[in-house]
């Protein structure tokens, strides 16, 4: 009975340590886009809120809410950032979902969360702001960041300047995580397909195939297309469910740097898409909302597990089927530049998923987005897998 019982101790103690210096860790909890706040709550002076207004805090980063919540205390502040109202979505849902807790009941039970933003503010401890970003701390995969300053002042100035950055990079650290996730199984018949157009992503193995060609769009809707005829579309689709995920990828000869301006992609946008998408009211065809929610580009740089790096366009808005059904949805584009061959290359992501909410499915659908590759990086990604071997 005593060697058993030491068995079951050697057991627990070669658990709770790893080979080397590796920890194990225990799974993350929580849900996608959710993020715990540690940090107190305290009211916001009368020169604190006077910087917030002058730099319209409220204004910009909750646009597109339904109501705008008043900004009185700290973590008001970083609500109206981290929990504004995500872009390009058809209602109203938050980039993040938050919870709020001070220092003292940070306990064990709440440090496995997956996404934790910790603002610790103790004049005793600290004489200067100080910003540290850490993964996988208490739990695996987790994104922690730690900004530790000495008093209200310097949190309020420094997320005024930096707080859409901290944001970025909590959704980034997200898109990061499903990206790993996709590299288990892919489509091969898809990727193959893109392989002889030049390009590679990771389309996930429960995408089906439904077009892989050139298609003709010379009867130009817009004249900022004209010079374009033809276009190279390899098209997917996830039907499975009570929601539908559509990803395309399109490529076209480069003729001026306009056309990774907003108008030219969206223009670039309603050719294909009219061309590709109906409903099925004859004569229907999707185009783009304009009216209402205005598509909005930015540029954006390659996530940190992408090989090579890159610079691309993002553009996220509606689409809408017109002269048919009352259907649409979010959409999401990254245009890029393939320097081999001269061409603008575009991967969208769209969904239809009527009355449901659709943030957390069109996130997962864009990291897919961030794993396209162009020629010269798929030689650079070959050639380090040999050097692996």
């Amino acid at each position: 009975m005593k060697k058993i019982i030491l068995s079951f101790c050697v057991g627990l103690v070669l658990l709770s340590c790893s080979t080397g210096n590796e920890r194990i860790l225990t799974s993350a909890t929580g849900t996608i886009y959710e993020c715990l706040v540690v940090m107190p709550n305290r009211p916001l002076s009368a020169e604190q809120l006077a910087l917030v207004h002058d730099q319209q805090v409220v204004d910009e980063r909750t646009q597109g809410s339904g109501y705008v919540e008043p900004i009185a205390a700290t973590y008001d502040l970083i609500k109206a950032t981290m929990g504004a109202a995500m872009p390009g979505l058809p209602q109203v849902e938050p980039y993040f979902v938050l919870t709020q807790v001070p220092m003292g009941q940070f306990d064990d039970y709440l440090k496995p969360t997956r996404n934790i933003l910790i603002i610790d503010i103790n004049r005793d401890k600290y004489t200067q702001l100080k910003v540290q970003h850490s993964r996988n701390t208490w739990s695996k995969p987790q994104a922690v960041l730690r900004i530790q300053a000495p008093d209200d002042e310097s949190v309020v100035a420094y997320w005024l300047a930096n707080g859409e950055q901290v944001r970025e990079w909590f959704v980034r650290e997200e898109l990061n995580r499903q990206i790993r996730f996709y590299r288990a199984n892919t489509n091969k018949d898809a990727r193959a397909k893109l392989n002889k157009l030049g390009y590679d992503m990771l389309i996930p193995e429960d995408y089906m195939l439904i077009k892989a060609e050139k298609i003709n769009i010379s009867n130009h809707q817009s004249p900022i297309t004209n010079d374009i005829d033809f276009i190279d579309v390899l098209w997917c689709c996830n039907n499975k469910g009570p929601m539908r995920r559509d990803l395309i990828v399109y490529s076209y000869p480069y003729t001026a740097q306009s056309q990774f301006d907003n108008a030219s992609i969206c223009a670039m946008r309603d050719e294909v898409l009219g061309q590709l998408v109906s409903a099925q009211v004859k004569g229907s065809y999707m185009g783009t909302e304009y009216k209402y929610f205005p598509p909005q580009s930015r540029p954006v740089a390659a996530l940190n597990d992408s090989v090579g790096g890159f610079y691309a366009i993002e553009t996220r808005g509606l689409w809408k089927i017109k002269e048919g059904e009352a259907m649409g949805g979010p959409f999401v584009s990254l245009t890029r530049l393939d320097q081999v061959n001269g061409r603008v290359v575009t991967a969208e992501t769209f969904l239809f998923a009527s009355g449901q909410k659709k943030r957390n499915a069109l996130r997962q659908a864009e990291a897919i987005l961030y794993t396209l590759q162009m020629p010269n990086e798929r030689a650079k990604t070959t050639a380090l897998s040999h050097k692996g071997n």
